[in-house]
């Protein structure tokens, strides 16, 4: 099958985190005990942020339930490189683990690509549902491919940013907005949809905002903030683009040489870390929103034709995903789990 990304994703997970000046941080170290078995670990996540403190937090869980025979060393920032160079070097064993967005996961298998289909979930609680009914399959796959699925992570909701007001999809059609370099194919779908995308590299996406290159971009809330993204795009478009859904992996080998009574408590303190994830990031992308209202920033929230519009746009996106970006067996075993967990009834959007 075919490789191309979805860039919105690319850009949040691989791009925007590692633009984040604490991307010079140095490794957090853990040190081994004795004969113990010490696992190095890559991520974008930069130091100092909610994700980065879960990760120590797990470390240090780790440490504790096995008495030291398994400690944990985090590389944060992006210091390792980008997540297909994680992914690499997890292969030859210079690193054992990842945290990884939807990007570094899809380089493994294609299927966790689902996950940032346009528009597919309407609700955290939606999103949870389907990510619980999926995970076995999910787990077998990176399996199969020599990897161990830890826990999921959670890094917010998408959002559209803009420098003026949008209420339609035809206003966003008028709109330049940031399309990752490197996939002549994405750059494509948004042209064939009518939309004017335009290629950069990170790195060039603040001067970009400044100069008028760009007009729009995705990001969840919290980002935005930390950033300060928002001041040069004050108007966001509370469409719920998609999730930013991540993953704790291993290799299998590594995973493999831990005695399985340890194996077992690491798995716990791994739900731990994901559920306080789930619990803190709608909270933290919802505080956020809040304290840039604060400070001047303009929230369209879209209803009646509008709506259908959004809509319609996300379905095309999505049939062009199928089967393309993603196996068609994961996009329709995703669909019917979240038509399922409709018809028991709605949850509130992100």
């Amino acid at each position: 099958m075919k490789r191309c990304r979805l860039e919105l994703v690319w850009f949040l997970g691989a791009g925007l985190v590692a633009s984040c000046p604490a991307l010079a941080a140095p490794p957090a170290p853990r040190a081994p005990a004795s004969h113990g078995t010490l696992v190095k670990l890559a991520t974008l996540v930069p130091d100092g942020t909610v994700w980065y403190k879960t990760l120590v937090d797990l470390g240090d869980e780790w440490s504790s339930e096995t008495q030291g025979r398994v400690t944990l060393r985090i590389y944060p920032g992006g210091v390792a490189g980008e997540e297909q160079d994680m992914v690499r070097k997890m292969r030859i064993g210079q690193i054992q683990a990842s945290a990884l967005t939807v990007l570094g996961l899809a380089s493994v298998d294609e299927s966790f690509d689902v996950f940032a289909t346009p528009m597919m979930f309407g609700s955290y609680d939606e999103l949870l549902y389907v990510l619980d009914k999926m995970t076995p399959v999910l787990k077998q796959r990176l399996e199969a491919k020599g990897f161990v699925l830890l826990n999921w992570g959670h890094a917010g909701w998408l959002q559209v940013f803009t420098k003026q007001p949008v209420q339609s999809v035809s206003d966003l059609k008028k709109l330049k907005i940031f399309v990752g370099a490197g996939d002549d194919r994405m750059v494509q779908m948004w042209k064939d949809n009518g939309f004017q995308p335009v290629a950069l590299a990170v790195t060039d996406l603040l001067t970009s905002l400044q100069t008028g290159m760009i007009d729009a971009l995705p990001s969840t809330p919290l980002i935005a903030l930390q950033l300060q993204w928002f001041r040069m795009t004050p108007y966001m478009v509370d469409t719920g683009l998609a999730p930013l859904v991540g993953g704790l992996v291993i290799t299998r080998q590594a995973w493999n040489k831990i005695p399985e009574a340890d194996r077992a408590k690491l798995l716990e303190a791994c739900k731990r870390a994901e559920a306080k994830l789930q619990a803190e990031i709608p909270l933290q992308d919802k505080n956020a929103v809040a304290e840039m209202e604060k400070r001047g920033l303009k929230v369209t929230h879209i209803q009646g034709q509008a709506a259908v519009e959004w809509r319609a746009m996300a379905e095309r996106f999505a049939g062009r995903m199928r089967g393309t970006m993603v196996p068609a067996e994961i996009v329709d075993q995703a669909l019917r789990e979240r038509d399922a967990y409709r018809r028991r009834g709605s949850a509130s959007s992100p």
